[in-house]
């Protein structure tokens, strides 16, 4: 068994879903994770906002869109006007779920899950019925009822011990060699809905792979591979051939897009290969990612942006011995929010973190918890790996830099954006 993972950029139109047809070939034996198509999820988002400002005609307006947008593929796709019973049944779904009328501000993350979802579960639902016409016979499974995650929404992990002999159940004694399933999502304990975060999708592509046993996973996006550096933002970036799961993990903690931080523990624990491929052009070889790798030779430039900078100090100076970090990471915690670098001196305590719906209240909370809190939004946090003299003089000087850390192969730096 091989696991596939496509992104959403991969088939954000028709052309896209043929040419992962082409993908596939004549392979079997093949689970693939699919992700919401184009810009689908960021639409959702919208949609979840409508209804946190109670806007029902925003909203209405998003899912028309939404539904245009989708059948204007399943058109292309079937070369006329097709009404696939599945994906007009979870547009229904949307709508019921969006015109309930018990929406609370402190069911956000909940309610955010059960609506966003829906675009992977279109996604896949077109998916699935075109390679079925295509004559590829396949099995659609609904992620939400197989991959068991930890009771939390927005950024849950997966019950690996939970979900395994679910997803066996499905996938055993089946006569398709093919199967479908969603990325991003799957089912928390109580029931609900419950997304892995942003990018989950190959997260969920490696738990299947970790489950199945898979001879590799393959994650197929509009890149040649891995690059040093994000080709929009550093014009000269290069493609690296091969990396080993400790440098990826590394890399994905400082905000590279390569892959989601917690993809390479499923696959390390089992030495699954992981190749970052390109969905324009199959024949390329990609980027490997396994145990071990040959050294990398260039600088990696990792930009992560929307960060805010917390410079914290305890009123009574107490951070001389350090006895309230563990009452300021846990009220983080509280808050979901993610801690990026840490930084601090006798007296202060400075983190980059995400910038996040809850900042505000996480502020407020420490200041009523007896520390003074000065907050820099509109930030970014530039890690580079293997740095120069010229690259240090570059971004790393500055009135613009607020928090730098440098070992010999590594400097990080806040900055304004």
């Amino acid at each position: 068994m091989k696991v596939y993972k496509f992104g959403g950029a991969s088939v954000r139109n028709a052309d896209g879903v043929r040419n992962l047809l082409k993908i596939i070939g004549d392979e079997r034996g093949l689970f693939i994770v699919v992700s919401a198509m184009g810009k689908t999820t960021n639409a959702l988002e919208r949609v979840f906002a409508g209804v946190q400002r109670g806007d029902r005609q925003a909203v209405a307006g998003e899912i028309a869109a939404l539904r245009d947008y989708h059948a204007a593929i399943i058109g292309d796709l079937w070369h006329g006007p097709v009404k696939i019973g599945r994906v007009e049944a979870f547009f229904a779904e949307l709508e019921k779920t969006v015109s309930r009328r018990d929406y609370k501000p402190a069911d956000a993350e909940l309610w955010y899950d059960r609506i966003v979802a829906y675009g992977e579960l279109i996604s896949t639902a077109i998916i699935s019925e075109y390679l079925a016409y295509a004559g590829v016979p396949n099995r659609w499974i609904d992620m939400r009822r197989v991959l068991v995650t930890e009771q939390r929404h927005k950024d849950a992990e997966v019950d690996l011990a939970a979900s395994a002999p679910r997803l066996l159940a499905e996938v055993g004694g089946c006569e398709e060699c093919v199967f479908v399933g969603q990325g991003f999502i799957g089912g928390a304990p109580d029931g609900t809905t419950a997304t892995l975060g942003r990018e989950g999708s190959d997260y969920s592509a490696a738990v299947v792979a970790h489950i199945l046993d898979a001879e590799s996973m393959a994650v197929w996006k509009d890149v040649d591979g891995v690059l040093n550096a994000d080709p929009k933002i550093f014009p000269d970036a290069v493609q690296i051939a091969e990396l080993n799961y400790l440098d990826t993990i590394e890399l994905a903690y400082s905000g590279a897009q390569i892959i989601h931080p917690r993809t390479i523990k499923p696959l390390q624990n089992k030495n699954i290969p992981l190749y970052v491929r390109p969905f324009g052009d199959k024949r390329k070889p990609g980027t490997v990612i396994r145990s071990a790798s040959a050294p990398v030779e260039v600088p990696i430039l990792i930009l992560k942006k929307d960060q805010v900078l917390l410079t914290i100090r305890s009123r009574d100076f107490s951070f001389v011995l350090e006895e309230k970090f563990a009452a300021i990471f846990s009220l983080l915690e509280r808050f979901r929010i993610k801690t990026n670098l840490i930084h601090n001196s006798a007296v202060n305590l400075s983190l980059c973190v995400d910038d996040s719906w809850h900042i505000d209240e996480a502020v407020a909370a420490l200041r009523s918890e007896g520390f003074d809190v000065m907050k820099i939004g509109s930030m970014e946090l530039l890690t580079i790996r293997g740095y120069t003299d010229e690259l240090w003089q570059r971004h790393a000087c500055g009135p613009q830099v607020f928090v730098r850390q440098a070992t010999q192969s590594t400097v990080r730096i806040v900055r304004k954006s």
